[in-house]
């Protein structure tokens, strides 16, 4: 994409197209549902998932920031030259492709839902195509100071909105602090997955390392893109938290989104559902310009060969075939149950897989220099990476239906 080489400043950055691409209608959907189903006992795995986000993200920052390098240029450049490289990279392209394209019909359906939220009863086959050509308007041009300044705009809408609701939803100090405290009670092993797994993203550590490339540089570059991210995915796991929150406020209803704003009535009265629906609105278009962003920013590290003008047609051509999949499955009113757990498998051996690489790639300095992890970083990178292995073969085995 272009505005290349953004100097270093204050504020939001990169770090907000990852907030902006975890809290999708799937983050919303799951928070609401293990609030409504366990109150705020699993508040303490979105600390926990924000916490290893911030980890594992401020190294892919930290990798376009200080290398000024992409985790998919790298990937191509550490993999050699042959057909065992194309098949290498093209396993990791169609994982994030498959993936993203799936998702995106969720975002565009979400998004979809909170309009009608919003508006009343709409036709989804003229709706999602409608938000799909707006994300596309956004995303397409290449500009990306233009895509970060609006995700900026719909993640504080999303905070906004989510963080009213949770503090209006009755939910008291002394039962949040109650759920800081590690427990996992019968029948939260699936959840707590759930909620691992839409926080920490494989797909967002190419995106932010792409992005922080393109954002930051000069002296200062890997402070401030450190910063961002601290900040960003920071305020992203507050919101999410505000989300289950919120879903506690409905305790033991398995009514979803709509049980939410039932919940919140007696606080807002009708407008209740104005608040879940901005939420949700601002939710699911923000992830959809977000999921195909970074299929895009893969696909043109991966296969650009570091021509500029290449690089930026196999974006487009990438973006356009996720955002127009997505548009199609969901004004169709197609579930995409096959490609979602397809998209399970991948992404859960794709983190750790992806997590081991950014880990070598961040000890070689001859690369990052002084910007080379430390001993604290591989620790605590390695934890989160061997953490993730453990739910990512859970999840993949769960799948396949060979783990209940």
């Amino acid at each position: 994409m272009g505005d290349q080489g953004q100097t270093a400043r204050q504020g939001f950055g990169p770090g907000v197209l990852v907030a902006a691409a975890f809290i999708g209608p799937g983050t919303v959907t799951t928070c609401v549902l293990a609030g409504q189903g366990f109150g705020t006992v699993l508040l303490w795995v979105l600390v926990f998932a924000t916490v290893a986000t911030i980890v594992l993200q401020e190294m892919a920052a930290r990798l376009g920031a200080g290398a000024r390098s992409g985790l998919g240029e790298a990937l191509a450049s550490a993999s050699g030259k042959g057909r065992l490289r194309f098949a290498a990279l093209g396993l990791v392209l169609t994982a994030i492709v498959i993936g993203n394209i799936a998702y995106e019909g969720g975002n565009l359906v979400g998004a979809s839902l909170g309009a009608e939220s919003l508006l009343g009863e709409l036709d989804r086959r003229v709706v999602v195509p409608a938000l799909a050509l707006v994300a596309a308007g956004i995303l397409l041009p290449g500009k990306y100071k233009l895509v970060e300044g609006v995700l900026i705009v719909f993640v504080m809408i999303m905070a906004t909105a989510f963080l009213i609701a949770a503090l209006f939803s009755g939910v008291g100090p002394t039962a949040i602090a109650k759920g800081l405290v590690p427990r996992v009670p019968d029948g939260a092993l699936l959840p707590l997955i759930a909620l691992l797994g839409t926080t920490i993203v494989p797909y967002n550590l190419f995106l932010h390392a792409a992005a922080a490339k393109r954002r930051f540089e000069g002296a200062g570059a890997v402070r401030a893109a450190r910063r961002d991210t601290v900040l960003a995915v920071g305020l992203g796991g507050l919101v999410s938290a505000a989300i289950l929150v919120s879903g506690a406020a409905s305790s033991g209803s398995d009514g979803g989104i709509p049980g939410l704003a039932s919940a919140l009535e007696p606080a807002f009265g009708a407008a209740g559902r104005w608040v879940i629906g901005t939420g949700l609105l601002a939710a699911g278009l923000s992830s959809a310009i977000t999921a195909p962003m970074a299929a895009g920013y893969v696909a043109g590290e991966l296969f650009g060969g570091g021509i500029h003008a290449r690089t930026r047609t196999i974006f487009r051509v990438t973006a356009l075939v996720v955002l127009t999949a997505g548009a199609v499955t969901g004004s169709l009113g197609v579930r995409p149950e096959t490609l979602i757990l397809l998209a399970q498998a991948a992404n859960g051996l794709l983190l750790p897989i992806v997590g081991v690489f950014l880990l070598v790639m961040m000890n070689r300095r001859t690369l990052l220099g002084e910007h080379a992890n430390g001993a604290l970083s591989n620790v605590l990178g390695g934890g989160v990476v061997l953490i993730t292995l453990f739910f990512g073969l859970r999840g993949v085995a769960r799948a396949f239906g060979v783990w209940p």
